[in-house]
């Protein structure tokens, strides 16, 4: 206990740190993964192809991999993730504002690889929402985009709250390995420098960092569990 109450201030950083690693990783993987399931599901068969070579590709590439590629290989054609320096972003989240080891790459990475789960979450409640309001839609001389954005959408994103919710949790738990890519100061470099650097007692230490990522993901997953039950009885 001493451990932890001795460098709390870390393990709160840490805690923050990766609060905001989620919640950019997890809007633009939201994003994302809204545009790749429109593209397969578009009449067109170029950006299906597109759309599912995607989230074929990302699906079965190991997250280290998407890693290792982004962080070190991307930098080297120019590639820096510079996306995210939108006025005003760097203000609400304090490590936009200045250059940190591998930050925006952390975010770019965790949103390419989380984003084609966030397409395959959508696409099936796209496959919920009934043909014939598609039908109806373009029966009334709706196009596709507007089909798409009025009709489909909205109910494909509610019928696939809760598998989106179940992919924003693994996303969580997969932020835990931007720290041994080069991201300091989140929960996952918090752990290597107390244990490895200040030779602090390792299973405390592994303790405080579980027990912030379960303090992200909880209470994530008890608002799932009442908007599932929700559902149930409204069916």
């Amino acid at each position: 206990m001493d451990v932890i109450l001795n460098n709390r201030d870390a393990f709160f950083s840490g805690f923050l740190l990766t609060l905001q690693l989620c919640v950019l990783a997890g809007v633009g993987s939201l994003l994302l993964g809204t545009v790749l399931a429109v593209l397969r599901i578009s009449p067109v068969p170029p950006l299906r192809w597109l759309g599912t070579s995607y989230v074929n590709v990302f699906r079965n590439v190991p997250l280290t991999v998407v890693f290792f590629f982004v962080v070190f290989a991307l930098p080297t054609i120019g590639v820096r993730a510079d996306f995210l320096q939108i006025p005003g972003l760097d203000q609400v989240f304090t490590r936009l504002g200045i250059q940190l080891p591998y930050f925006r790459m952390a975010i770019f990475a965790l949103m390419l690889y989380t984003a084609a789960f966030v397409c395959e979450a959508l696409r099936s409640g796209v496959n919920a929402v009934p043909p014939g309001q598609a039908e109806a839609a373009r029966s009334i001389g709706l196009t596709f985009t507007q089909n798409v954005r009025h009709v489909v959408l909205p109910q494909a994103w509610k019928a696939a709250v809760v598998p989106l919710g179940s992919v924003i949790i693994a996303m969580i738990k997969n932020s835990a390995l931007a720290g041994f890519f080069g991201l300091t100061g989140d929960l996952s470099a918090t752990f290597q420098q107390l244990v490895s650097a200040r030779g602090q007692a390792a299973i405390p230490v592994f303790l405080a960092v579980a027990a912030g990522f379960l303090v992200l993901t909880i209470p994530l997953g008890l608002v799932l569990d009442q908007v599932e039950r929700r559902q149930a009885v409204t069916r």
